[in-house]
């Protein structure tokens, strides 16, 4: 079965520019101000989230026909390098309904589980949760335990899940499971739709995590739980596998795009503290040092954003949905973490104190070059193309 292919966007380049316009004044004045707010009580406030309920923004990537804005990739990332601008915490809160959950549906789903789902996916009544991660298998589905076993007209469920986005604030999983074992008709692994509400369904605790406070994670255990056969995703058994690495191959365009976001706040962080702040009675900003740090993190974050939207231009087209993605989401991340560090250097002990943008800026990006697939999948993944390639 060949990848889906991206529909031209439904929203043109004129009425794109007043949604991505729309978004910026609300992530710098609503969402801005209130980021310490966010880091100390550990949530987004109920007013930002209805607010971007209000706007779309819970189904902004999901087709028109289904409820959704309908843009396509290229647009996501100019959305995305908007929402990187701020907490991470808020773009979690409805990612993965636009992204690699809701996109599970959107093109692996049959007709009937479209039209149950995606209308309150992106109108934001319902929030989709991807269930992939297990303590054994993380980075790479083909090490999965969940297993589906068939019973009569159901399936029953059984495994953990772990680290799972909005887990404590999921009312569907979109659970993969491995029904057998893989073998010369396929990998074996499928997906279901799993409404957390499900007999045997157990969410736990919420993770303490290092940043991105906000964003919500934890375990989820599926003991015998049960669901029907239309709960299989496209009716196939094998399907899984399939919708995981086209999720997660566009979801790490979409994360590239996020750490540009995180990068051009760093850096703007960065140049007006340097532009203020004062050593010997000239502003730091005058040193050649200070200045050769700025010029790195500019470069990073104007190579990082062409190199996003190449990528998503790509994907769009068909041209590149293998190599391309993973060298975004490589080279964003990690160049984002190198920005970050460079602007608590530039800020010097005021960089460490925990009520300053950028220290938290500082431990939320860690975490970018980790999941949807850490840095070193995603050289694996690039470097093993280039050869499968060549070797044509």
């Amino acid at each position: 079965m060949a990848s889906p292919q991206e529909k031209s966007p439904a929203v043109d380049a004129e009425d794109f520019a007043q949604i991505r316009s729309v978004v910026h004044d609300f992530i710098r004045t609503s969402v801005v101000p209130r980021e310490l707010e966010i880091m100390q009580t550990d949530a987004i406030p109920d007013d930002i989230h209805t607010q971007a309920a209000e706007m779309g923004l819970f189904g902004y990537a999901i087709p028109q026909e289904w409820g959704g804005l309908g843009l396509d990739l290229t647009q996501d990332v100019e959305l995305a390098m908007e929402f990187g601008y701020t907490s991470l915490s808020l773009r979690s809160m409805f990612g993965t309904n636009n992204g690699i959950a809701g996109q599970v549906l959107v093109n692996f789903g049959t007709d009937e589980q479209k039209r149950e789902w995606l209308e309150r996916i992106a109108s934001g009544d319902v929030v989709a949760s991807f269930a992939l991660t297990e303590p054994g298998a993380g980075s790479n589905p083909a090490g999965l335990h969940t297993t589906a076993v068939r019973d009569g007209d159901d399936w029953v469920i059984d495994g953990q899940k772990r680290f799972i986005t909005n887990a404590p604030l999921a009312d569907l999983f979109i659970v993969f499971a491995r029904t057998r074992p893989a073998d010369d008709s396929g990998t074996g692994i499928a997906v279901f739709l799993v409404p957390a509400r499900t007999e045997g369904v157990t969410v736990g605790v919420k993770d303490r995590k290092m940043g991105q406070e906000g964003a919500w994670t934890s375990d989820v255990g599926f003991d015998g739980v049960r669901v029907p056969a239309a709960a299989l995703v496209g009716g196939d058994e094998d399907a899984g596998y399939r919708a995981a690495m086209t999720s997660l191959a566009r979801g790490r365009v979409h994360i590239a795009a996020l750490a540009v976001g995180q990068a051009q706040r760093a850096l703007d962080e960065s140049v007006a503290y340097a532009a203020h702040a004062t050593q010997g009675g000239k502003p730091i900003g005058s040193f050649q040092l200070v200045q050769a740090m700025l010029a790195d993190q500019q470069t990073g974050v104007m190579a990082g954003r062409a190199l996003v939207r190449d990528a998503a231009a790509k994907y769009v087209s068909g041209e590149d949905r293998r190599t391309a993605p993973s060298v975004a989401k490589l080279f964003c991340t990690e160049m984002v973490g190198k920005v970050a560090d460079l602007a608590v250097q530039i800020h010097g002990g005021t960089g460490y104190m925990r009520e300053v943008p950028v220290e938290r800026i500082y431990r939320d990006v860690r975490l970018l070059r980790l999941y949807e697939g850490t840095s070193e999948i995603q050289r694996l993944i690039i470097g093993g193309n280039l050869i499968r390639a060549a070797s044509k």
